[in-house]
């Protein structure tokens, strides 16, 4: 067991190796409508965050392939055949007969270019330079290599990379001839390739189970702090759940609907706002109407309900009226899922305005009774919503009854589930845990099994812990989160600081135990320990999930590119000569003179 006891901190990820360089995420689409490149709002469960034997199937398919793919002998790389051996074999002497041949004929024409009389020349007009030509020489080396510093620094503050190594792969090797090696099937550089598309694969985001509302929540931050908390490409990810959850291809048969469609694909708030009212023009019982104004219209979470209610009166009309006609025709039954969606969002939605107006048990009946009357639709998340609510009752015994059917091997994890397993375990000991007294005597069975779910939390998210400890500023959570990313760390918590808070002892047994996580897994990007490697795309669609202002939250801890040491070496390099030179002009002088000789000969 690592119980870790430092006296600081330390750095944010202690023990981790450099991340790879992130895969590109998906690209942000130009219309509202469905882009075939972007991730599904909803994927199927188990997409991340699954634990190791969570997925036996696809694990099965893995075993299966590398069985069936013969693997080159340690030391031995797959045969080729005579042509490709004869055309590596002249790509490598090519190189070096150019050389020879550039030698020779430098030699050959030395006496016509007047090779020795030239560089004689040269010699003499570098003795003839002053103090104040090197100082000029060197003051501007060091001026344009500070800025080439401060533009790498930025550039890979900002996107995870150097932008010099970034354009000599991309743009510069190709120029000069460079080739890929020639790989067959069962190569490693396939089995790379098959490990990147399964990491990309992994970033799928995640509708926000906790999200906030638009106009009573986001707006009102607008409005204070003068700054965008959702990103243009979330905004465009909750246009397709809207379009997904609300929309079918019977609208047409109502008027009203086929407004509606118009305004869930409308960019502009107030042109959406626009067309919600003249679809309640069209049909006084438009559900998703009050929908759209509950969400973006209200500016307090009082009117905010006050229109979900109008909203839930409609749809539970239209909701009978489809479950009568379901079995009429296909038609009529997407038009019975549609509504079934517009229902359960209603109500969902209800419950989070009494769980923020203090109604907490009118918000927790509500969130059971959507769980047993739609069973299905699990994948919405609904039980997220449920813990938080019981945690702010301190009902913890409501808490482990849901966490033993929600945390079970075979379903998604996600950040709620597994930290508020630490947090029920960590509470049974974190009244009486003091580190001296744990380091003399040893961990007590409680305490192991508390380190332990820690452990796992912050193997499944190692971001968390700096939210929690007050180590990283809090924003407002994104409408749609990655699994073990930065923006579900945000959005996990935003919500349940306070819940740790409130149990005393929690914070300090996290923060004496969560960095020893590290050392169990140094190799995170290769290897798991309870769940399969970290995603090394996590960074790329974090970047486009949260906003500009936020510091994006990087494991593993990535090194400096080499571009970055060179350039400031070389900056802070040539600004030592110019200063020497500009307080000892005759001794660096001197040396001017005596160097190009030397370099010369």
């Amino acid at each position: 067991m690592l119980l870790h006891l430092p006296n600081s901190l330390g750095p944010p990820f202690p023990g981790t190796q450099p991340s790879q360089r992130p895969t590109s995420g998906p690209p942000l689409s130009q219309d509202s409508r469905l882009p075939v490149s972007c991730p599904s709002p909803l994927p199927a469960p188990g997409a991340c965050g699954c634990s190791k034997m969570a997925d036996g199937d696809g694990l099965g398919e893995a075993a299966t392939a590398a069985a069936s793919s013969p693997a080159p002998a340690p030391g031995q790389s797959p045969s080729l055949g005579w042509r490709e051996r004869l055309r590596a074999g002249l790509a490598g002497t090519g190189v070096s007969l150019w050389f020879v041949a550039g030698l020779g004929l430098l030699y050959a024409l030395r006496v016509p270019l007047r090779l020795c009389e030239n560089l004689a020349a040269v010699t003499v007009f570098l003795n003839s330079l002053t103090p104040k030509f090197y100082v000029a020489l060197t003051g501007t080396s060091s001026l344009i290599s500070g800025l080439i510093f401060i533009f790498e620094w930025w550039y890979f503050h900002k996107h995870g990379t150097s932008f010099i190594e970034q354009v000599s792969v991309s743009h510069l090797r190709p120029l000069m001839g460079g080739t890929e090696s020639i790989s067959e099937p069962g190569s490693s550089s396939n089995r790379e390739s098959e490990t990147s598309r399964q990491n990309l694969s992994e970033c799928k985001v995640w509708r926000n189970p906790l999200n906030l509302f638009r106009g009573a929540e986001y707006r009102r931050y607008t409005w204070v702090t003068g700054k965008e908390p959702l990103t243009y490409y979330d905004m465009n990810l909750s246009a397709q759940d809207h379009q997904t959850f609300f929309t079918c291809d019977t609208d047409f048969l109502r008027p009203s609907d086929t407004v509606m469609q118009k305004a869930w694909r409308e960019r502009n708030p107030p042109a959406r706002i626009k067309a919600a009212y003249q679809a309640l023009e069209l049909n006084h019982d438009c559900a998703t109407a009050y929908v759209l104004l509950a969400e973006e219209e209200a500016t307090t979470i009082v009117d905010a309900e006050r229109l979900f209610k109008q909203a839930l009166k409609a749809g539970e009309t239209i909701y009978r009226r489809s479950q009568q006609c379901q079995h009429q025709s296909p038609q009529h039954e997407a038009q019975l899922r549609r509504d079934t969606n517009v229902l359960v969002y209603i109500k969902r939605r209800l419950a989070m305005c009494a769980r923020k107006l203090g109604r907490i048990r009118e918000a927790v009946k509500i969130m059971r009774d959507l769980m047993k009357e739609f069973p299905p639709l699990t994948m919405l998340n609904i039980h997220e919503n449920l813990l938080e609510s019981l945690l702010e009752l301190q009902a913890y015994a409501d808490v482990q009854a849901v966490l033993a059917k929600y945390d079970d091997i075979s379903l998604p994890k996600s950040a709620a589930i597994c930290y508020t397993a630490a947090l029920l375990k960590t509470r049974t000991v974190s009244d009486k845990f003091s580190p001296e007294t744990a380091s003399r005597r040893g961990l007590s069975t409680a305490e192991i099994n508390a380190v332990e779910a820690i452990h796992r939390a912050v193997e499944f998210n190692p971001h968390v812990p700096k939210y929690l400890l007050e180590m990283k500023s809090l924003i407002l959570p994104p409408e749609h989160i990655l699994k073990r990313g930065d923006s579900e760390a945000i959005a996990y918590a935003f919500f349940h600081l306070q819940h740790w808070k409130r149990i005393e002892g929690a914070l300090n047994l996290l923060q004496c135990t969560w960095e020893g996580t590290f050392r169990m897994i140094p190799y995170p990007l290769e290897k798991g320990h309870l769940f399969y490697p970290y995603p090394s795309c996590t960074e790329t669609a974090d970047r486009e999930l949260l906003p500009t202002f936020h510091h994006v939250s990087v494991y593993p801890k990535k090194e400096l590119p080499f571009f970055i040491h060179f350039t400031a070496g070389l900056c802070s390099s040539t600004a030592m000569i110019a200063l020497l030179t500009h307080q000892y002009p005759e001794i660096m002088g001197v040396f001017a003179k005596a160097v190009p000789p030397c370099l010369l000969t």
